[in-house]
């Protein structure tokens, strides 16, 4: 079987993708899977039509900590978030919101097995680039679960970090350090502790080629597929849509102060 991985510029993913997949090439396609939801349609579309395996790169689904809490999160009620990155003049073709949160994005639909928000609040800030660079995003979910993320690639420091609360029990996840805690309390208010992933740790970017080669080799679903990307992607861009109209708000309030402080300066002493 032949194989690829396109870590192209996200505008790229679908003429390149759809063309791979045409050829009967298996495909490793590189976070998001495409710049809009109609391309990864058009992937996913391609990938079932030619019979081919099409993962997505959503490397945290690796990360041997995250591993750890697919028998431990049942109902999750809050999810607190915060991926933070210092500036590098990479990845610039796309926000925040597409380079780093949709990690996040992806995360919380995952746990939320296949939940989708119902209400979506966002707002988001340029600073050092021509697109959003830091980005803060509330999902409502059915069932009263709220996921607060905030992503930043304009930071002093970086920063991976997840927090869970279900019924009964905390969980905090370190992304770098792939480790975390639950903390638990039983019906006698007992306190419990579990370490994840200390006796498990492994580079989540190999495991995540070895499990699209085993999809690839067993003709089986792969870890990651077309579908999450998508369904990553589709949360991304009614966060983006939250995210302009956010700024419209911002812009108004800032032309109507400074017309106020205009009308002040030419009503001022001597005027």
């Amino acid at each position: 079987m032949d194989a690829a991985i396109v870590a192209t510029p996200t505008v790229t993913h679908a003429e390149i993708g759809t063309g791979l997949l045409e050829a009967g090439i298996d495909l490793l396609i590189e976070k998001p899977l495409a710049a809009t939801s109609a391309e990864a349609a058009a992937l996913i579309g391609a990938a079932r039509a030619h019979n081919r395996i099409l993962q997505v790169g959503h490397l945290e689904r690796f990360n041997p900590a995250i591993l750890a809490l697919d028998g431990v999160v049942n109902l999750p009620l809050f999810f607190e978030i915060h991926r933070m990155n210092a500036f590098a003049p990479r990845s610039l073709d796309v926000d925040v919101v597409l380079d780093l949160m949709i990690h996040d994005i992806d995360l919380v639909l995952h746990f939320m097995q296949g939940a989708e928000p119902e209400e979506i609040r966002a707002a988001g800030i340029r600073i050092l680039s021509e697109k959003v660079d830091i980005a803060n995003v509330r999902l409502a979910f059915p069932g009263g679960c709220v996921a607060n993320i905030t992503a930043s690639r304009v930071s002093t420091e970086r920063i991976r970090k997840l927090r869970l609360f279900q019924p009964h029990q905390y969980i905090s996840v370190d992304y770098g350090r792939q480790d975390g805690v639950v903390i638990s309390v039983d019906e006698r208010q007992q306190i419990g502790f579990r370490q994840l992933g200390a006796s498990s740790k492994r580079e989540p970017l190999a495991a995540q080629l070895d499990a699209f080669l085993r999809a690839v080799t067993d003709r089986s679903e792969p870890v990651v597929t077309g579908a999450d990307g998508a369904r990553a992607l589709a949360v991304c861009e009614g966060i983006l849509a939250r995210i302009e109209e956010h700024g419209a708000v911002v812009r108004r309030a800032l032309q109507s102060h400074e017309m106020g402080s205009h009308g002040a300066a030419d009503h001022g002493p001597g005027s």
